[in-house]
């Protein structure tokens, strides 16, 4: 196995950790910046729920990618989708409806982060790709 599909299946797992963390703060609704988005807007405890079963699946899905190399595209076409649509929401005026925060700068900054790692493994799937 190469460098770079080492570098790519240890950063799948970390998503792995990072999602299973998600899925734990958002069941038990741990309001906690970056494994809770938008932390400080009024929620429904039910949708926290939700959440965290969708985390559960990400998880999985980041698991499955990790092990099984022919998983990592759908692994990396969810988590670009994902940033996508927290993109979509930090621009929604249904999220500035709800804000008590004057910017979304906190959402903004998150989202960037996501994005980067999301690069990171698209990065490292396509150099792996190059010496596989």
């Amino acid at each position: 196995m190469s460098m770079d599909a080492k570098i790519l299946k240890w950063s799948l797992l970390a998503g792995v950790a990072y999602f299973t963390c998600m899925a734990i703060a958002h069941f038990f609704s741990f309001k906690v910046p970056i494994l809770f988005i938008y932390y400080d807007v009024p929620f429904y405890a039910y949708q926290d729920k939700i959440i965290a079963f969708c985390a559960v699946t990400y998880a999985c899905l980041f698991y499955a990618a990790a092990m099984n190399r022919p998983t990592v595209p759908a692994a990396l076409v969810s988590i670009c989708v994902t940033v996508a649509g927290l993109a979509a929401v930090n621009l929604s005026g249904a999220l500035a409806s709800v804000m008590t925060a004057p910017s979304t700068i906190a959402y903004w900054i998150q989202t960037v982060m996501i994005g980067a790692y999301a690069l990171w493994l698209v990065a490292f799937f396509v150099r792996s790709d190059q010496v596989a």
